[in-house]
């Protein structure tokens, strides 16, 4: 049985699914290419294997991988992986525990490590590293043991974890009724003039680029989005801000930062890992690369978190300092100015 005939039966269990509507103005493109193009870690051979199972249709008919997209096609395709239940394989890796009781544990999450099983990510995630550590935590909506709200891979910090029903149902509460105090640090590109700001813009998924979000600022998509930020230091060609949620979008701050001209620093995804203010020459060039590799990531980290304790009523609040690659950035472009100043 194919998935296709799985799904129409309700066993779609075991299968991952993406379903996209080709933009206005789309050249004519293989489906394997579009499909690259479109998700995150799918290798040509995966989606070439989706195809030989006729796993993949366009306008609800299986086509084959040299299908030429064209504007307007409904494109979706279906994913084989392991259940969810195999993807929790408990796994020994570390925690770096900032606080724990009976209730809920708040961890310092490392840049690179994943929050949650998923397309692409297997193994080696933060739900992996709890499910070793913990025997039983409650299961979120998505059926995700702990999980009360997640960070990006690449962005490191602090994420509370619930250990009891009683806390899942608090703590998930407090972030839908945006009462939890989070404040994210961040370097961006370019001199930020205003001293602080807000920003509102809904975000909903980029139609050219499901892999990326964007602003739709006449709310005409997407969800509500409101970044409060505040400038802590000015570097000339960079800047290091200090933001402040009201909401919780999928890249919001990286999302928001970009709409307002200030895309964050070495941010691959939105286009940060290029040289966007000053100058390209020789040795401005180097001292950029050099900065990249000091932090081969978005400048981002979820700083503080703040919360009300579900049992005994009381505020916590949590710090996690800079990891040292942000530190060493940071630095790297205080000197520079310092320099550029001193000339």
């Amino acid at each position: 049985m194919t998935a296709a005939e799985q799904e129409e039966n309700g066993e779609d269990e075991l299968y991952e699914h993406y379903s996209f509507t080709a933009a206005q103005g789309q050249e004519p493109l293989r489906v394997d290419k579009y499909l690259m193009n479109f998700i995150e870690k799918a290798t040509r051979n995966k989606i070439q294997q989706a195809a030989k199972a006729g796993n993949i249709r366009v306008n609800e008919q299986i086509v084959k991988q040299n299908y030429r997209v064209k504007a307007g096609d409904v494109v979706r395709v279906l994913f084989e992986h392991p259940p969810y239940e195999f993807l929790l394989t408990p796994e020994n890796i570390p925690l770096d525990i900032v606080y724990e009781d009976e209730e809920l544990l708040v961890v310092n999450k490392p840049a690179g490590m994943v929050v949650h099983p998923g397309h692409g990510n297997y193994s080696g995630t933060l739900v992996n590293a709890l499910a070793y550590h913990f025997e039983s935590l409650p299961l979120n909506s998505d059926k995700r043991p702990g999980l009360v709200h997640r960070i990006d891979k690449d962005t490191s910090g602090l994420l509370v974890i619930a250990k009891t029903e009683e806390a899942m149902t608090s703590l998930s509460r407090q972030f839908f009724d945006k009462t939890t105090q989070r404040e994210y640090l961040a370097l961006v590109w370019g001199n930020v003039e205003d001293d602080s700001g807000r920003i509102e813009g809904a975000i909903g998924r980029n139609p050219k680029n499901r892999l990326q979000m964007q602003v739709f600022p006449e709310g005409e998509q997407g969800k509500d989005a409101v970044t409060h930020y505040q400038v802590l230091e000015r570097f000339g060609y960079v800047s290091l801000v200090s933001c402040r949620l009201e909401t919780g979008r999928t890249h919001q701050i990286r999302v928001h930062m970009k709409y307002i001209g200030h895309t964050l620093f070495n941010d691959a995804r939105y286009g940060g890992d290029r040289i966007l203010k000053g100058t390209s020459f020789t040795k401005y060039k180097q001292f950029v690369e050099n900065a990249f590799k000091l932090l081969p990531r978005q400048a981002l980290h979820a700083h503080t978190l703040g919360f009300e304790h579900p049992l005994s009523k009381k505020q916590l609040f949590f710090k996690a300092e800079l990891p040292e690659d942000m530190k060493a950035c940071i630095e790297k472009w205080r000197h520079y100015a310092k320099h550029q100043q001193d000339l």
